[in-house]
């Protein structure tokens, strides 16, 4: 049985290129004990892979690795009694269109009310990162003013809704009109602002957050950060869940000097993995689930089809493709 796989052949310098990736081919035997033959339903691919072709996010990607992020796949065949043939589990699975895989440290998904996919976006690492990190870094109070960068993102569009349930006055920062619109129809922020076409982003978030801000979600870094930051209230809670701004810089980024601004503001500014909370994952979903239910939290995917897809739609990550999270859909489930 042949997989195809996807290969990082050479570090991206800039913006990734479809060269920097590879499709190959290679014969897979059977799965050992312990272990399962994987058919991948949806693959995610997610900003931090640039940052771990960099050196700056572990584990890291060197060229000639296969590429590894989360996914969902369904058991064609186990060699493990905890699962059967169609089953669908979860985890960190190499780039193919068929695997071998070993069976601990996967998740089996049984309760599968919501789409498959979910279980990467909203449920998955995703709604998780903007739950914790908002919920323990953030720590909100109703009443506060929060701004959320790469607010039409996957992350992003979580915690702003997360902001709004917790009675804070939510902002968030986008690249287009068309996610100025989403974030503030489907998501409930108060306000947006399109840093593409606002020739003064200072000035409008004064306008915007008269009362300062209290808690920044940021996705992006770079100059947009530099003007949230600098209308930061005291004790005001910066929570660093991306740089998405500067992963493609071929020269080192330079700005504002922030350590006055912690000192004289007193602010807390916090970066974090999700892998920081691996165990309350649970208590983390069983959450999110509840707000689903009640309608409090909408969510949006961008999926796009074919094996062969996997770069263009990493690469999209960075030309602002997405809205909410991206996957791409490998195969379709199969009836047994």
């Amino acid at each position: 049985m042949k997989s195809r796989l996807m290969r990082l052949v050479s570090i991206p310098e800039g913006m990734p290129q479809p060269s920097n990736f590879k499709i190959e081919h290679e014969e897979l035997g059977v799965p050992a004990n312990g272990e399962l033959l994987l058919k991948p339903i949806y693959i995610s691919v997610d900003p931090y892979l640039r940052a771990a072709m960099s050196g700056g996010h572990p584990p890291n990607l060197n060229a000639g690795d296969i590429i590894i992020s989360r996914g969902i796949a369904e058991v064609v065949r186990s060699s493990d009694k905890r699962f059967s043939q169609g089953d669908f589990v979860m985890g960190y699975m190499e780039w193919r269109d068929i695997l071998i895989a070993k069976a601990d440290g996967l998740i089996h998904l049984k309760n599968n009310a919501l789409p498959l996919s979910a279980y990467l976006s909203v449920l998955g690492s995703t709604g998780l990162s903007a739950y914790f990190s908002l919920i323990e870094i953030g720590k909100p109070k109703r009443g506060e003013t929060m701004i959320v960068s790469g607010a039409a993102g996957a992350v992003g569009s979580i915690a702003g809704q997360i902001g709004k349930i917790l009675g804070c006055k939510v902002i968030g920062i986008v690249g287009s009109e068309e996610k100025a619109q989403l974030i503030t129809s489907a998501f409930q922020f108060d306000a947006a602002i399109n840093y593409k076409t606002n020739k003064d982003i200072n000035a409008t978030i004064q306008e915007l957050c008269p009362e300062g801000i209290d808690i920044y979600f940021d996705n992006v870094g770079g100059t947009v950060s530099d003007a949230v930051i600098s209308n930061m209230n005291d004790y005001g809670r910066v929570i660093v869940c991306g740089t998405i701004a500067d992963y493609n810089n071929t020269m080192k980024a330079t700005g504002p000097r922030l350590l006055p601004l912690v000192v004289f503001k007193k602010l807390l500014i916090q970066g974090f993995l999700i892998g920081d909370y691996k165990d309350r994952f649970e208590e983390g979903r069983r959450q999110l689930q509840h707000w689903l239910a009640e309608d409090k939290i909408h969510y949006t995917e961008t999926i796009m089809e074919g094996f062969e897809q996997l770069p263009d739609a990493f690469i999209g990550l960075f030309n602002g493709t997405n809205k909410g999270k991206m996957l791409v859909k490998i195969s379709s489930c199969t009836i047994y």
